[in-house]
């Protein structure tokens, strides 16, 4: 077996420093420059295991995942009680997306800076998501609801998200693909309840109780699961498992060795201009925005296309929350699935399922089968969700950990752009070409982004044949 040109190591003796504990720690660099700062455990930063890191953001994405996921099955009702439009309607869930995704490099720039700290970024988050729901009940006025739930709410459930997600990348450098699609999943299935909720418990008599019910819900949540929440310092590495041989001590310590061995370590750590200038930033940016429009076209017509073709409320519900489910679960799936295959072999995967899902749409639609209307909802919404996770881990693999707040910012704020065809822009198509032809063009969408993401590869590591840079002589 070829031994890593990366495997080579200094190491720096902190032991005068240490941390709030009082544990001392050691720097280890490789051969590339990159340094890793071992010798705390998890216990020793926190006063508990890590694991509290992936079930606190798990449980606060599910509480936010009712602004996006549940939001369609809510439009009728919500255009009856206020008067809207079915523009309307769309186009305040395409704001909320845009400020949603938008708000995450600032949010990450000022965690990183040390103007913002989690918990602050997550408290805000909370208030905000508030006001969103209080908007959506109580005010007639679209501009103002728009201001309300899509710029205030956004902002606030961007920063909600944006935090969980940068949480589990640090917590776990060595094995985040499955802990972050986990955590993402819970961004979808948290939703199933209300998409039921909002088919057949939610009308012009109760919206308002219903609505700020859901708020102080989200408002409770958040704010219960924020304050355990911290960083760990800059470049942390588990104690227990070598950041250069992928070695542990501890029992299944073969699983991150595996994973580390499919998507190895950033060579360094890139800052956001670094990591911009690479190219790679630039290309999973295009990949995303695209993906994101398709999946969010799916989230905003499934409901309203199955009662257009003479499927029945029970089918139309059915479907979303089949979507729901399977974009949750998938995205913990096929995180695991790429600690095993490797990232970008995983994220192309997906993207073309997404892809042949929009034409399935059609085709079910189009013979009037039920049946497969839920098989491709499974598959749409499987696909629709899995890239998210996929891309929050390819980042900090390819960038590193310690800017990962404003790196994947950048990467997420993709999403902004994608908001705004994939809702308001999309149903321009539906009216100018029909489901059939809007389908067809989101699939079309989908397989140009996988041959986008064919492109991708680490920055500064080596490719096949490459020569290698030789190891640095130890200090």
């Amino acid at each position: 077996m070829t031994a890593d040109p990366y495997a080579a190591r200094s190491e720096t003796d902190n032991s005068a420093h240490s941390t709030a504990a009082h544990r001392p720690y050691r720097e280890v660099t490789d051969a590339g420059g990159r340094v890793y700062r071992i010798g705390e455990t998890d216990r020793d930063i926190l006063g508990h295991s890590r694991k509290l890191m992936v079930y606190l953001p798990w449980l606060t994405m599910m509480a936010i995942s009712v602004f996006e996921y549940a939001y369609g099955s809510a439009e009728d009702t919500l255009s009856h009680a206020h008067g809207w439009t079915q523009s309307n309607t769309f186009w305040i869930l395409s704001v909320w997306v845009f400020f949603q995704a938008g708000i995450a490099f600032p949010a990450g720039w000022l965690r990183e800076k040390g103007i913002l700290t989690a918990r602050q970024a997550m408290y805000a988050g909370s208030g905000m998501c508030l006001v969103g729901f209080l908007a959506l009940s109580h005010l007639d006025n679209v501009l103002l609801a728009i201001l309300g739930f899509g710029v205030v709410g956004g902002i606030g459930a961007g920063l909600v998200y944006a935090t969980c997600i940068n949480m589990v990348g640090k917590w776990f450098p060595e094995r985040r693909g499955a802990k972050t699609g986990f955590v993402n999943g819970g961004f979808a299935y948290g939703s199933l309840p209300f998409i039921f909720i909002f088919n057949y418990g939610f009308d012009t008599a109760n919206y308002h109780r219903v609505l700020d019910l859901i708020g102080c819900y989200v408002l409770i949540v958040v704010v219960g699961c924020a304050f355990f929440f911290k960083d760990p310092p800059k470049n942390w590495w588990p104690a227990d498992i070598d950041p250069l041989t992928h070695g542990g001590s501890e029992k299944g310590a073969g699983a991150p060795a595996d994973a580390l061995a499919k998507n190895p370590p950033a060579v360094r750590q890139f800052t956001p201009k670094e990591a911009v200038r690479t190219g790679m930033l630039p290309l999973m940016w295009v990949a995303l925005v695209m993906t994101a429009g398709v999946s969010i076209f799916g989230i905003s017509f499934q409901v309203d296309y199955a009662k257009e073709i003479g499927f029945g409320p029970l089918v139309a519900a059915s479907s979303m929350g089949v979507m729901a489910v399977i974009n949750g679960v998938g995205r913990g799936v096929v995180g695991w699935l790429s600690d095993k295959w490797g990232r970008k072999s995983t994220l192309v995967f997906v993207i073309v399922v997404l892809g042949l899902a929009q034409f399935g749409v059609i085709w079910a639609g189009d013979i009037k089968s039920e049946p497969l209307f839920l098989v491709f909802a499974f598959l749409s919404g499987f696909g629709g969700g899995a890239f998210y996770p996929l891309f929050a881990a390819l980042t900090p693999d390819y960038f590193g950990e310690n800017y990962n707040a404003s790196n994947y910012g950048l990467v997420y704020s993709g999403k902004l752009i994608s908001g705004l065809f994939g809702g308001g822009l999309g149903s321009m198509v539906v009216a100018a070409w029909g489901y059939d032809g809007a389908y067809a063009l989101a699939g079309a969408t989908s397989m140009v982004a996988a041959a986008i993401a064919l492109l991708l590869h680490q920055p500064g590591r080596p490719r096949s044949g490459a020569s290698v840079p030789q190891p640095q002589t130890a200090a």
